[in-house]
């Protein structure tokens, strides 16, 4: 008989821990493998996570609304006909299949700082983020042991330590923890009769979180571009109807406009990098968000990888399926991963102009404002003449600390050029 450790999988790039939201399957119950057996967030998506092996879910090790750091056990699975490594159920140590190595368990890599006199309070159980937290916010070890505890055993989880710091009033500020700590002043509101007060969802909370980190991390400039796209509206025009008849597809402006991004980034590499203290990291892989605003309101930006190296009907295909998934929220954590560059269509609102704020941590996205008709100066080979074309807005927003203004403005301009030398004979 064999035991299987069930780890916390990678869930995207930046991402080390996951909150366990619902487990599918209860202690006992047979799996197969690939079927999905938890529910877990992270601060990007909610995902359901599937097992690793087939077999009996003999053990569930972390409990729903405890945190989960990645590469750890989670579960035990115990499959009699496997061959597979058999778990070392000595106390002191679990054998963890993906490395080969032995580690101590979590409880037991507590360093008592008096080893004689051991009590309650001594032996409880910190996970490291709350530890982290309680170190950042002056909580000595004697104030951490007061604090009631929702988790397990009563463990403290994040939510009740940040819920002490509240309570208590330790902060004047307004305080946010992702990772690494934001604050941000806040300011008394007074409210009036008739008001009504929303609760933000875990999700608007994230953006906010990341939206104010970002703008922190980043120095933002930008740069704007008016691009005629007449051709290509004229060409979409043509051939939307048939490419829905013939291949079920809606053809929209977006992925015309991310082939031009990414051929603008193969020829402006240093768009696609990122920031790492004092050392600049250069993509290889061309991967390209795509922001898409959902009916609740919340935004979500998922990833079209290598997207240099898709045809355009590649692009329409792939556009269509995150898109449509993101809305029926089926998204999954590697549909969110390893962006390096961001596409922002805001003139789906009407916007013509937009600031967007870089998504993190990348170093530039671009905003594509509403295509409006323009009486222009048309040059013809018999002089100037004025004609009514279909103009567009491109707004680059771009890290001052590594791009400079000449070459976020080279890049949108480059992609306004492509825009505008679009081929209206093309055949897809």
């Amino acid at each position: 008989m064999a035991t299987f450790e069930m780890v916390m999988p990678r869930m995207g790039e930046s991402i080390m821990e996951g909150t366990i939201l619902k487990w599918l399957k209860e202690e006992g119950d047979f799996i197969e493998q690939d079927e999905s057996v938890l529910e877990v967030a992270t601060d990007k998506v909610d995902t359901e996570v599937p097992a690793t092996h087939s077999g009996i879910l003999k053990k569930i090790l972390i409990q729903e609304g405890e945190i989960a750091k990645v590469g750890k056990a989670i579960a035990l699975i115990e499959n009699e006909h496997a061959n597979g490594v058999e778990i070392n159920n000595e106390p002191e140590t679990i054998f963890t299949e993906s490395n080969k190595i032995f580690e101590k368990k979590e409880q037991n890599q507590q360093i008592e700082e008096n080893p004689g006199k051991k009590s309650k309070d001594s032996e409880r159980f910190y996970s490291p983020l709350v530890k982290n937290i309680a170190k950042e916010e002056g909580i000595s070890k004697e104030e951490l042991h007061q604090i009631n505890g929702s988790g397990k055993e009563g463990r403290v989880t994040k939510k009740d330590i940040l819920a002490y710091i509240k309570s208590s009033q330790k902060l004047e500020d307004q305080h946010t923890y992702s990772g690494s700590q934001v604050f941000h002043k806040s300011v008394p509101i007074l409210t009036n009769q008739g008001d009504e007060i929303i609760e933000m969802d875990r999700m608007r909370k994230m953006i906010a979180s990341r939206m104010l980190e970002s703008k922190e991390i980043s120095a933002h400039v930008s740069s704007f571009v008016e691009a005629d796209v007449s051709n290509i509206v004229f060409w979409r025009n043509q051939h939307k109807d048939k490419i829905k008849e013939r291949e079920g597809e809606s053809l929209t402006f977006t992925p015309i406009f991310i082939e031009a991004v990414a051929q603008a980034i193969r020829e402006y590499p240093m768009i696609n990098v990122s920031v790492d203290g004092n050392h600049i990291i250069k993509r290889k892989n061309i991967n390209i968000g795509m922001a898409v605003a959902l009916q609740n309101g919340n935004l979500i930006v998922p990833v079209i990888k290598n997207a240099d190296q898709l045809s355009l009907f590649g692009l329409t295909k792939k556009v269509n399926e995150l898109a449509q998934k993101a809305r029926n929220n089926q998204l999954n954590a590697d549909d969110l991963a390893d962006g390096t560059y961001t596409v922002s269509n805001i003139g789906s609102f009407g916007n013509i102009l937009g600031t967007p704020i870089i998504v993190q941590p990348q170093v530039a996205i671009l905003a594509l404002g509403t295509i409006v008709k323009k009486p222009s100066v048309i040059e013809t080979s018999t002089g100037d003449a004025i004609g009514i074309r279909h103009k567009m807005y491109l707004s680059h927003s771009y890290d001052h600390r590594v791009v400079d203004g000449a070459l976020g403005g080279m890049f949108v301009k480059r992609v306004a050029d492509l825009l505008e030398s679009f081929d209206p004979d093309r055949v897809i």
